[in-house]
């Protein structure tokens, strides 16, 4: 694909090739090994002329899917709550910035009557909390809920309106693709609210995915572990990193679900 192709102004800085292995699909929870690597490459659809809305595209996931979405010539609305977020991305001449609480749902209602007919919706945005149950409040387990749960729900449901007023056709109605985490699959303990919430994520993934399938439109959710990430680095210095999935590797396996490449991949949680 060449650059020209893009059509929103974004000079990607130099990046691996468009085609990556299906493997990469299983990088959220860890490397594999070579030997059980799958020979079947995809190659990644150009999103030109395709808008695509990203909640928490400023942070360290987030921004690294604007960038992909970006490489691949998609016109790219990214939602931001504080000032400081803009300070640390450094594309917002290049997206479309909308202001937002994603808990509330007239606001989340008029960026997406604002972004017009999306094609991929990806939800990034979210919180996390810890700490033994008996330290936990109505009021933290509430926050965790509206903060993964709810801004989750009501994106899904705005990108679903959205995404059949466009009128595509049923064969490519769109793409919606959530965040979960793997205590959400995993029980672990320390954390119930935020297990909670994303176990609700996960649940929303799967039972929309059933609910617009007749429309064309594809819903998935990635379940990351810990990432590689400055932060997490910071936190965990005696962790080891190389067991950790590159943000990248996360970022372009959720680009390919939010993909027209991805023509069949749906209720999955990867």
């Amino acid at each position: 694909m060449t650059e020209e192709g893009h059509g929103n102004g974004y000079d990607p800085p130099p990046r691996h090739s468009m085609v990556f292995m299906v493997f990469m699909v299983f990088m959220v929870s860890g490397p594999v090994p070579a030997s059980s690597s799958p020979s079947l490459e995809f190659q990644i659809m150009p999103f030109t002329n395709r808008h695509c809305l990203v909640t928490g595209g400023t942070g360290a996931l987030g921004s690294e899917v604007v960038r992909d979405l970006l490489g691949h010539g998609a016109e790219v609305h990214v939602t931001w709550r504080e000032a400081r977020e803009l300070d640390r991305i450094d594309f917002k001449d290049h997206v479309t910035l909308h202001e937002v609480d994603l808990g509330d749902e007239a606001s989340v209602a008029a960026v997406y009557a604002k972004a017009g007919p999306i094609y991929a919706s990806i939800h990034v945005a979210g919180g996390f909390a810890m700490g033994p149950i008996q330290d936990v409040t109505q009021s933290d387990f509430e926050s965790m809920m509206r903060l993964n749960a709810v801004t989750c729900f009501l994106c899904c449901r705005e990108a679903v309106k959205a995404m059949r007023a466009a009128g595509r056709s049923a064969e490519d109605g769109g793409r919606i693709v959530n965040v979960i985490a793997r205590p959400a699959m995993e029980p672990t303990g320390g954390m119930l609210a935020y297990s909670t919430s994303k176990a609700a994520v996960a649940s929303l993934t799967q039972c929309l995915a059933k609910e617009v399938l007749d429309d064309g439109i594809l819903v998935n959710a990635v379940a990351p572990s810990i990432m590689d990430t400055p932060a997490n680095r910071t936190a965990m210095p005696d962790a080891d990193f190389d067991a950790w999935p590159k943000v990248e590797e996360v970022a372009r396996t959720m680009v390919w679900l939010a993909s027209p490449a991805n023509a069949l991949t749906t209720g999955t949680l990867v």
